[in-house]
């Protein structure tokens, strides 16, 4: 994949872990995180672009939003789960991913991967990556 294009935005959320080796973080605790979208293409459109950088942020911005300010405890989507980073990294870029196919991001065909990373803090993060 020669081209790609990030977007980012932020997510705030409270949940907690079931299992010991999650220590102190089995209790309720609240999680801040940068959420970073890479889009990928082999090649790009005929405007000379991976998506609409515009359109990407504001369906990232939708996501982040509808789990921001949330107990992810509490949530459908995350019954029986653990929502560790690296869950909900591919939440989110399944959720990204059906914008895309929904051409919801300005471009039909042609892109060909995505990642989401979830910036944990300045040293800590994790990405989940899939093809388009």
């Amino acid at each position: 994949m020669p081209f790609t294009v990030t977007v980012r935005d932020h997510l705030m959320v409270a949940h907690s872990f079931t299992g010991e080796a999650f220590g102190p973080a089995q209790r309720l605790h609240g999680a801040t995180f940068v959420v970073d979208a890479t889009f990928g293409a082999d090649e790009l459109d005929p405007n000379g672009v991976v998506v609409d950088i515009g359109r990407a942020t504001a369906a990232l911005a939708e996501i982040t939003g509808s789990l921001g300010y949330r107990n992810l405890d509490d949530e459908p989507a995350f019954a029986g789960l653990n929502t560790t980073t690296e869950v909900l990294c591919r939440a989110i870029a399944d959720r990204l991913a059906d914008a895309a196919a929904a051409g919801s991001l300005g471009r039909a065909t042609g892109l060909t991967s995505l990642t989401v990373t979830l910036h944990e803090s300045h040293i800590a993060w994790a990405s989940y990556s899939r093809p388009l």
